[in-house]
Parts: structure tokens; C-alpha cells; sequence
């Protein structure tokens, strides 16, 4: 990366460290000082939702705008004729609180939605899969068990979550699947069809690699794949309850995507990888869902090389296909040791450049492949690695202004990367114990899965310099 030809965007003035590792503080001028990020909350302490406004059971019709369906041309999306480039955000529970059965909260759906939309989101990237099973970790309820007893409530829950959505134009992005084991997963389904046998990622008795190298069996096993087929079908041949429009008609939907994070394995080396399984098993899923719908995006949720078994020729060999409308990627620093929260200062200047690198990479990649380019996932850890909401974001918010003007440069240079979503919103919801995990019954969801820190990654209410800059960027020149 060439720092120097880095532009000096006037909102840098505000986050010392990355105007230090940039050396534009005098170009840039403004104050130093950080913004304050909000409230001290204390785990258990639910921030109250403000109270949306009044609405019917039957949502109102989308804005005009919301009857177009999002296109490809050629390395770029299209919305209604016209160039479309979008700020995103990471929902994965949308579905959850949507449901009325007691564990959601409809008024704080409505209150979220409507806190992302002032901000500038057009885009939530969603889960609309989970699996029940043996996995310490998973969300339940679950959309599904091994049969076809599908979740109608957690259905009805995603339906409402759709035509909430559409009245404030806003796009989704469903992902039918997870290599992890948060929300069951390819794991669960190889469970459901080996007899039981299983792998989990929290088990010190089956240390990693263990389970990325269990689950890349699931590529290649046929009757896991027809029970993931099975669901896939009917969820996208669904009817929405709430508005009676087909889901492959609704425009509120974007892309439909094969899963979170599908790897091929561990590494490209002896078996450590199922690379051609892989590759087949995107193609044809693909290939699956276009002939379900034939109007709606498809995209694979793959990270990048780093989810590719670090190997290059990977992402653009699963990437090919005609199926596969647009590519995806994901950054996470910390997660893949740029960045040491035991010194997140002193390795800031290393993360920022390995993210610069990264990024360059995968524009790259796109400009090859002729397609459009999203990040669809990257995130930060607050300072001093806390957790609670109210606790500093300095350095997250200059992470998030680098990325979000790489985003803003491939846009004004016609570049492929188009799109964006942070992960993740955590809105009004807080940790609910004090030790920051998740129980089974909590219900105060947040951008954390259940398996993570609650707050690690989270982007709350209260973390107000974060969401200027997130409005910011949303505001800037298209």
C-alpha cells in the first residue's frame, strides 16, 4: 500500500491515530479530540427502544423505489436503471425479533429499522437459516430440525422482518446456510445424515483444525445437500404471510446467498482442502437457486482468499461461475492476527496496512472477473478491547473511516467494490449478563452471535462518533 497517495478526507481530523500512521494531521486540520461515544450501559441493562410510530398488522405498500430489483451491469449494480452502490449493515437476527411469540420485540424492530434507514443503510445482510442440533453454540429457536418440520413462527418472523423492510426501502440479503456452528450449520446437516457424529468448535478435545477440516465434508455429501436443498426450496418459493407476495417476486430481497462464510477446508495442502468439491458445490447450488428464481442475485458469503484456504487461485476458480452474480468478501483483522487487542495501538499501523493490501486484492480480483465486489462483513474491536456499550471507539471509528473511503474511492474511479455492510448492528440491545455471553433464552439481541463475546463487534445506539461517520459515508458524493 502507498499511504501517500492516500486522500485527506476532512472527517480524518477527528481520530489522531490514523491521521498519525497517515502523517496528513496538518493537511487534514480540525480537532484532534475524539468523539464522545455515548452512555455507559451496564450488562442486564436493556436500553429502551423509542417507541416507533404506529402501524397496522398489514405493512404499508414500499415506496416506488422499492419496486425495482437490484441488477448487475457488468461490474456494477443497478437499482431502476441507475447506478447503485450501497451502505450495509450485518442483521443476522432480524428474523428473531420480528417473531410474536414472546422472544421477539416488533417494537424494537421497528424502532431499529427505522434508526438504520436515518443513518443511511439501504442494506441488511441477514440470516434466514438456522439449524437445530447438536452444536454447543447455536441460536435457538432454529428455522428448522432434521425433517421437514420447519419453523413456521421463526418463518412468519422472517416475512415480517421483509415487509418491515419494504416500507422503508430497504434491500436484504438472505444467507440460507452457515459453515460455522452459531446458527447449526453445514456440521448439523452432516449430523443429521452420519449417524450423529459431529464436530464442535468450542470441543479443547477436538482442537482446530478439527472442525473446519469435519465440515468441508459437506460439499460432497449428497444426502446433507438434499435436506439443504429441501429447505432452500421452500423457503424461496415461499409466499410472505404478512404481504402475499412471492418471495422470488419481492424486490425487498436483493440476493440470496449460499451461505456464511463457506469454506473449502483448512488449507490448499494434502487434504486439508476439498477445493474441487467446493468449487462443483457453488456452481451447482448456484445453478439450483437460479432455476427457483431467476430474477433475484445470487452470491456465495465466501470471505475472500483468507476463507479460500488462503490460496489465491481459489476465490476467482469458485467465482467463475455464471451463476454467481457478484462477489463477496470479509476483513477481520483481529480475528486473523493483523491486530493484537493486548496492544491494539501498537499493531494498528500492521492491520491497516495488511486490511489495504487485502482489499486491493479482492478489487482485483473483481476487475478480473468483470463482476461487482462487496464487503459484506469487517469490524473492530472498541478500545482496550471492551465490550460494554458507552465504552470508547476511537479506534474502531478510524478503521471504519479507512475502509469506508476505499469503498468511497473505487466508487468515484468506477471500480467494482460498490457496497459495504458493517458488521454488526447491536442497536438498542445489550449483553444481558455480566460475564458478556450469551444464555439459551436471552433475548436482547445483539450484532454478536452466540458463541462470541457479547459486544466484541457490536455497533450500539450509544456509539454516536461511529454513527457519524456511518452517515457520513452514506452521504458521500455517489
Amino acid at each position: 500500500m502507498v499511504w501517500s497517495e492516500r486522500t485527506c478526507w476532512k472527517r480524518f481530523s477527528s481520530h489522531g491515530w490514523l491521521v498519525g500512521v497517515l502523517s496528513l494531521a496538518p493537511a487534514c486540520g480540525g480537532s484532534m479530540e475524539p468523539v464522545a461515544s455515548g452512555t455507559l450501559v451496564a450488562p442486564g441493562e436493556v436500553r429502551p427502544a423509542p417507541a416507533p410510530a404506529p402501524t397496522s398488522a398489514r405493512a404499508e405498500p414500499a415506496p416506488e423505489a422499492a419496486r425495482s430489483f437490484v441488477r448487475v451491469n457488468g461490474k456494477h449494480f443497478t437499482l431502476g436503471g441507475a447506478p447503485h452502490h450501497f451502505v450495509g449493515m450485518n442483521f443476522w437476527y432480524g428474523a428473531y425479533l420480528a417473531v410474536d411469540d414472546g422472544s421477539g420485540d416488533l417494537g424494537r424492530l421497528r424502532a431499529e429499522l427505522a434508526s438504520l434507514r436515518t443513518l443511511g443503510v439501504t442494506n441488511l445482510r441477514v440470516l434466514g437459516a438456522s439449524e437445530a442440533g447438536p452444536m454447543r453454540h447455536a441460536i435457538q429457536p432454529s428455522f428448522r430440525g432434521p425433517g421437514n418440520d420447519y419453523n413456521e413462527t421463526l418463518l412468519v418472523g422472517l416475512d415480517r422482518l421483509l415487509a418491515e423492510m419494504a416500507t422503508l426501502d430497504l434491500k436484504a440479503v438472505i444467507y440460507l446456510n452457515n459453515f460455522w456452528g452459531w446458527s447449526g450449520g453445514m456440521g448439523t446437516y452432516l449430523a443429521w445424515v452420519n449417524g450423529g457424529k459431529f464436530v464442535d468448535m468450542s470441543d479443547p478435545e477436538k482442537p482446530w483444525p478439527a472442525y473446519p477440516l469435519f465440515t468441508m465434508q459437506f460439499y460432497a455429501n449428497d444426502r446433507a445437500n438434499a435436506l439443504y436443498r429441501d429447505y432452500v426450496r421452500a423457503l424461496i418459493t415461499r409466499t410472505n404471510s404478512v404481504t402475499g407476495v412471492a418471495y422470488k417476486d419481492d424486490p425487498t430481497i436483493m440476493a440470496w446467498q449460499l451461505a456464511n462464510e463457506p469454506r473449502p477446508g483448512y488449507d490448499a495442502k494434502g487434504k486439508n482442502h476439498v477445493l474441487p468439491a467446493f468449487y462443483r458445490w457453488v456452481d451447482d447450488t448456484a445453478r439450483f437457486i437460479k432455476t427457483l428464481d431467476p430474477v433475484h442475485l445470487v452470491s456465495s458469503g465466501n470471505e475472500g482468499r483468507m476463507g479460500c484456504a488462503d490460496y489465491d487461485p481459489c476465490f476467482v476458480e469458485a467465482h467463475k461461475s455464471q451463476y454467481i452474480d457478484y462477489l463477496t468478501f470479509h476483513l477481520w483483522p483481529q480475528n486473523w492476527g493483523w491486530l493484537d487487542e493486548r496492544d491494539i495501538e501498537g499493531t494498528t499501523a500492521r492491520a491497516i496496512e495488511a486490511s489495504g493490501a487485502y482489499l486491493d486484492q479482492h478489487i482485483a480480483y473483481a476487475e478480473a472477473l468483470g463482476k461487482p465486489l462487496v464487503l459484506e462483513e469487517f469490524g473492530w474491536p472498541r478500545d482496550g478491547a471492551a465490550l460494554q456499550a458507552g465504552t470508547p471507539t476511537r479506534s474502531r471509528d478510524g478503521f471504519f473511516e479507512f475502509v469506508f473511503e476505499r469503498v468511497e474511492r473505487s466508487r468515484a474511479q468506477g471500480g467494482p467494490l460498490v457496497g459495504s455492510n458493517v458488521w454488526a448492528w447491536g442497536g438498542f440491545g445489550r449483553a444481558q449478563h455480566a460475564d458478556m455471553r450469551w444464555q439459551n433464552g436471552d433475548k436482547s439481541y445483539i450484532g454478536d452471535p452466540p458463541h462470541e463475546p457479547q459486544g466484541w463487534y457490536s455497533v450500539f445506539d450509544t456509539d454516536a462518533s461511529t454513527l457519524e461517520l456511518i452517515r457520513q459515508h452514506a452521504q458521500a458524493p455517489q
